[in-house]
């Protein structure tokens, strides 16, 4: 996988040394990246810093699905307060000055968020999908408790798979400039950057399948029951496709062009200004991934009328507006 701004190799011993023979400028992401993050991190962190208080204080029973949101939101929530730091490497043209143990946490915790949040929405979408294909299955009635333990295996996962980015050392030096970043080419690819790339690449086409799987499945099932016109499997509808669209919308764009990018680098590495435009792309597709955690709590919304009702609860003690609850009504219902 290539690297954000500039690709760097690496002699037989694994040890950097010195610059690609394409490395670049990236002058257009150092301009127009940062206001995207703001804008992002402007919008993101008011809504899950909301989302945070709504599950935590107003809520006041707790489903296999709330706390799946809970998760998410946590993983959102965990991943935008890391951006400040991004931010302020771009603005100084991307000279990293935090040293080089908060290079690995920074990326670390990065990574390990992106990836829960992923696994999250995922488990949102599956939780959906056994609720209209199999309603009878023992699925639909797990408890919070065995909820917790599926959800705190799917953190230990993703931060074992992460881990390859606290072992190894992310900040390199290119002249006076002190690089940081997860995405490096070497000549010799250490076994901890192979897993790190891999998990990249895994942690869309395995989510995004099981994600078309699920609405492929629920639309079969509302034709041969018809049960379309039902507002419970309609709502199940919408939540697995809003989910479907905010994945590909936010994660595609960097799939794409990273592996464009490897692909120019290996099959024509001397067409520099070939792969100088797909790593400025690579780039600038990270503004799409962390906008999926400013996005995500629309999901909160269309997920859970639990979360719905105490929104709305929440904004009616102002006195400003008046939100009619669901008939759902009380603050113990979900779906």
């Amino acid at each position: 996988m290539v690297d954000e701004a500039t690709v760097l190799h690496s002699n037989s011993t694994g040890r950097l040394n010195q610059p690609f023979h394409c490395l670049a400028p990236q002058n257009l992401v150092a301009d127009i990246l940062p206001p995207v993050l703001i804008i992002e991190l402007l919008v993101g962190l008011p809504g899950n810093v909301m989302a945070l208080w709504i599950f935590t204080c107003r809520l006041k029973t707790w489903r296999a699905n709330t706390l799946f949101l809970f998760n998410l939101v946590l993983a959102d929530f965990l991943l935008l307060i890391c951006l400040p730091f991004r931010i302020d490497n771009l603005f100084r043209r991307e000279h990293w000055v935090f040293g080089e143990a908060w290079c690995r946490i920074n990326l670390f915790m990065l990574a390990v968020n992106r990836s829960a949040s992923i696994a999250f929405m995922t488990t949102v979408a599956f939780d959906r999908y056994f609720k209209v294909v199999h309603p009878h299955h023992r699925v639909n009635h797990m408890t919070s408790t065995q909820a917790g333990w599926v959800a705190g295996g799917i953190w230990a996962v993703v931060i074992s798979l992460r881990l390859p980015l606290l072992t190894t050392n992310l900040l390199r030096q290119d002249g006076n400039m002190s690089l940081c970043r997860s995405f490096s080419s070497y000549t010799v690819t250490p076994l901890a950057i192979e897993i790190h790339n891999m998990v990249f690449v895994g942690e869309f086409f395995l989510p995004l399948l099981l994600l078309l799987f699920c609405s492929a499945r629920i639309a079969c099932i509302l034709r041969q029951r018809q049960l379309d016109k039902e507002q419970k499997v309609r709502r199940a509808i919408r939540v697995v496709g809003l989910i479907v669209a905010v994945f590909v919308l936010c994660f595609f764009p960097g799939i794409a062009t990273g592996l464009s990018a490897v692909y120019i680098m290996k099959v024509r590495p001397r067409d520099c200004l070939s792969y100088n435009m797909a790593a400025e792309l690579f780039s600038l597709s990270i503004g799409f991934t962390y906008l999926n955690s400013a996005l995500d709590p629309v999901i909160y919304c269309f997920s859970s009328s639990m979360f719905r009702n105490s929104l709305k609860s929440s904004i009616n003690k102002l006195g400003l507006v008046e939100m009619r609850l669901s008939r759902r009504g009380s603050m113990t219902s979900d779906g």
